[in-house]
């Protein structure tokens, strides 16, 4: 996971850009006020102020924690950065100093006659301000990781409930043809060992192509077991084949079409599945067998619903009651892991 204390993204900066230049600049206003000098010379003499201090403490505490850091054992962290942020302010003082003898603004008489000792009070303000913000960003990291570990067991869990049921419905109809049909037995071991290795990966996410290529294995599987009776229609764009999606989503649509569409039907059972790239991308499956009559969801399509909101706040609906369609919407999907 790398070490979470060391995580400053660029919105942490931006964010202690603007309040470190608003709160020199306001602090300084009220400063030249109490004194009866300018405040508008007050609000620059802040501003260019607050803009040395952080732009030293972005060059100084990116380098540090992206090669110092991470090289050394923890003990010397807190000195080292504590050193770093004190050079932060006093440096960032002295080039406010030196920048604002060239523009003409009037400065604090103290502060004019004594850069060097100024530079050093604001430099250990500098240093016990840094701390308060280091407590906030760990803080903050640790609760992101947390929550992260959490989904990442979450939608582990509800893969580890899909796996099964189909290896159970699998296993049923392979022991229904080990005496009808010893061939096509033989034929189901394979395939079954096929999808599996296709689909047993640790990846939460699989390319829509691989998805699909997982649905046309598994209906070859029941198509054994139901004597070709199952016809798959398969209606996607190319370029929307190597967009990453929850592992067994479209499988388990199909799965749910077979269990429930396919009562008390003589004749030949079709599924349609249609993928498509709008705003979201959306994908269809649909089948020509009975009609719906639960709107709600079961336990598979309820982990299918949150598998698809963990990882790509995504969403499962029907979209037609009496000619079964079952509807997929997704945005953009990422696996949950640590960068």
């Amino acid at each position: 996971m790398g070490n979470i204390e060391l995580r400053i993204t660029l919105r942490d900066w931006l964010s202690v850009l603007l309040i470190g230049v608003s709160f020199s600049g306001f602090l300084s206003l009220l400063g030249y006020y109490l004194l009866g000098l300018e405040i508008l010379h007050g609000a620059i003499f802040g501003i260019i102020l607050g803009f040395f201090i952080t732009a030293y403490s972005l060059l100084f505490i990116s380098a540090m924690n992206h090669y110092l850091l991470p090289k050394i054992t923890k003990l010397w962290w807190n000195s080292i950065a504590a050193f770093f942020s004190f050079l932060s302010g006093f440096l960032g003082t002295l080039s406010a100093y030196y920048a604002l003898k060239l523009t003409g603004i009037l400065m604090v008489s103290l502060f004019s006659t004594h850069p060097i000792q100024s530079a050093s009070m604001i430099g250990i303000l500098t240093y016990l301000i840094g701390a308060l913000i280091y407590r906030f960003v760990k803080t903050r990291n640790e609760k992101e990781h947390i929550d992260t570990l959490f989904v990442q067991s979450r939608v582990s869990s509800l893969e580890t409930q899909l796996n099964p049921h189909f290896l159970f419905n699998a296993l049923n109809s392979l022991a229904e043809l080990i005496h009808q049909d010893p061939v096509k037995a033989e034929e189901a071991v394979l395939k079954i060992s096929t999808f599996l290795r296709n689909t047993m990966g640790e990846k939460a996410l699989i390319t829509l192509g691989e998805e699909l290529q997982n649905v046309r294995d598994y209906i070859d599987l029941e198509n054994i077991r139901f004597n070709g009776a199952i016809a798959l229609n398969i209606q996607a764009d190319e370029i929307v084949l190597k967009r990453p999606i929850p592992k067994f989503s479209i499988q388990l649509l199909c799965e749910n079409a077979i269990k429930h569409g396919m009562q008390n039907r003589s004749n030949s059972f079709g599924i349609t599945i249609t993928a498509k790239q709008d705003k979201t991308l959306c994908i269809s499956v649909s089948n020509n067998g009975s009609p719906i009559t639960k709107t709600a969801f079961g336990i598979g399509l309820s982990n299918l619903q949150e598998r698809l909101t963990h990882l790509c706040h995504g969403q499962l609906s029907i979209a037609n009651l009496d000619f079964p369609t079952y509807l997929i919407e997704l945005k953009e999907c990422y696996e949950h892991t640590d960068r």
